[in-house]
């Protein structure tokens, strides 16, 4: 390589850190932290999430999900009077994807696993603040051993319950990040 080459490589690189610079400060302002102050300038989105109401879901996957729902929402135990009201309704199934050609029977399952949730606020009126559905998938291998196939299948479970009330956390977080309080 000449010496000329090299003056050019080292403008060039030159030039491509000064274009990264600047896009860097140019996108700076474009960034909000999920967790910092209200677009409106009321409050946190902290604040919000911990008036939050978890209404009671039915049936043991409905428990694992609630009380993961109430944990993330206000982990810090404070009574916080709740201003909204969550309603979550979940529907459940099993799939077996892989069958031993042998024994003819499933050696692994998926549960799956739909929540439909509302985000209700009396301020804002009979209709939701908020609406969605989300879905999420968890594997577990089958046994010969009954007990254990039970207690893979509940590990499932609370791995989708954990999914989902993680799934729901981010959703409601983002809305209040970008619409406020309602």
């Amino acid at each position: 390589m000449s010496f000329a080459e090299a003056g050019r490589n080292r403008w060039t690189r030159a030039a491509w850190a000064f274009g990264l610079c600047l896009l860097s400060v140019s996108l700076a302002g474009c960034i909000q932290p999920l967790y910092g102050p209200l677009a409106n300038g009321d409050g946190s989105v902290q604040a919000e999430m911990q008036a939050i109401a978890v209404e009671p879901i039915k049936d043991r996957l409905g428990h694992y999900l609630e009380n993961e729902l109430i944990f993330a929402f206000n982990g810090t135990g404070s009574q916080v009077p709740p201003r909204y009201r969550l309603y979550v309704t979940l529907s459940e199934g099993t799939q077996s994807p892989l069958i031993d050609t042998v024994t003819g029977i499933a050696s692994a399952a998926n549960v799956l696993v739909t929540a439909s949730y509302r985000l209700e606020s009396p301020a804002a009126g009979k209709e939701p603040i908020l609406k969605g559905i989300d879905t999420v998938v968890a594997s577990y291998d089958r046994t010969t051993e009954r007990f254990a196939s039970v207690r893979a299948a509940r590990d499932a479970e609370i791995r989708d319950a954990e999914r989902l009330a993680d799934q729901i956390r981010m959703r409601i977080a983002a809305y209040f990040a970008t619409r406020g309080g309602a």
